[in-house]
């Protein structure tokens, strides 16, 4: 009996003190942040939209840790952080971006790390070598404009947009992975090279309009009359501008392209304390909820999308996650036939 009381005190003990250590081990992150003073973002998303609130609620969970930022594009954001490491002079502590992962481990720029809740994050929202995570994610699909377009007399699959009524009423932005590239690449990678090749030349003579801008702007153009539909729009783009009235919808069109935005970590970062500090609080559960709070789609399963349905793990509609290293590999080949085929 009094065996087993020891025992039960030890275990007790145990129990008591664990996150006690954890507490402790987290704290002395914190202070070593607070000496480092602050944290560099090199990131590609849009800042009033989300860089913002992210600044405002990790400074406040983290006082004395300010949060800095330099916003650019993918491409720029990688040839910065490249000849940053080249001169041997990192600035940014951490970085985002769609594509730009590859490029820079190859340069042996980064760093591989973790955070408490990595686990939570499916093996398709995260690198096997622990290089990158993703912090969200976008889901590519048709955008209609409904007036001219009802959603029950539109595509129900792909072989449907080719139907002679579309010719010349659907648009994209014609380079980039948010338009003909992921088009293009979805429907490789899920038909493969020989159906895929000859359903993109079937494509080709709808006369798809090449519009030289941002998805969200091709999505306006639809939604102003211009064309019908946007053949690559972020769908959660679709339900902000129909929550206010516009006349449009989304098509689940399957399999859905979905691209991610993930974080990586500079192998030299000059502030690596408060980098992980800055890391964990974006993929933690309060950090993807302010993601969500401002109408991005979380990457993290637990937290909900703004509308439920939009993402495919809760709308139930087959996706082909386009991974940074598989756009680092086969893009050159998507953008030589989006160049053959539609332009």
């Amino acid at each position: 009996m009094k065996h087993r009381l020891i025992v039960s005190l030890i275990a007790i003990a145990v129990v008591a003190l664990s996150p006690a250590k954890t507490c402790a081990a987290d704290q002395s992150t914190f202070d070593a942040a607070k000496k480092e003073g602050q944290v560099v973002w090199y990131t590609t998303l849009i800042v009033n939209q989300i860089i913002r609130p992210l600044k405002a609620a990790f400074e406040t969970k983290y006082p004395g840790v300010t949060l800095q930022y330099t916003r650019a594009d993918d491409l720029v954001t990688s040839a910065k952080i490249l000849a940053e490491g080249q001169a041997g002079r990192v600035q940014a502590d951490i970085f985002d971006g769609i594509a730009n992962m590859l490029p820079l481990q190859e340069a042996g720029l980064l760093a591989p790390f973790t955070v408490p809740n990595a686990a939570d994050y499916p093996p398709e929202l995260k690198a096997r070598d622990g290089y990158w995570i993703a912090v969200i994610m976008y889901v590519f699909t048709p955008g209609i404009n409904t007036t001219l377009l009802p959603k029950d007399q539109a595509p129900k699959t792909f072989a449907d947009l080719l139907e002679p009524k579309l010719a010349g009423k659907m648009a994209w932005n014609g380079s980039s992975m948010a338009g003909a590239y992921g088009f293009v690449g979805n429907v490789l990678t899920s038909m493969g090279d020989d159906k895929g090749m000859a359903y993109l030349r079937a494509l080709a003579r709808e006369r798809v309009v090449n519009v030289e801008a941002s998805s969200r702007a091709v999505l306006d153009q639809v939604i102003a009359g211009e064309y019908w539909m946007n053949l690559m729009a972020f769908n959660h783009h679709v339900v902000i501008s129909a929550r206010k009235g516009a006349p449009c919808d989304w098509l689940k069109l399957e399999p859905t392209p979905v691209t991610l935005d993930a974080v990586g970590l500079l192998k030299d970062a000059p502030h690596p304390n408060a980098a992980r500090l800055l890391l964990e609080f974006l993929l933690s559960p309060e950090g993807q909820k302010v993601f969500q709070q401002n109408e991005y789609l979380p990457a993290l399963p637990s937290v909900p999308a703004m509308v439920a349905g939009l993402r495919p793990n809760d709308g139930g509609f087959k996706a082909n996650f386009l991974r940074p290293e598989q756009i680092h590999r086969e893009l050159p080949q998507w953008q030589k036939v989006t160049q053959d085929l539609f332009r």
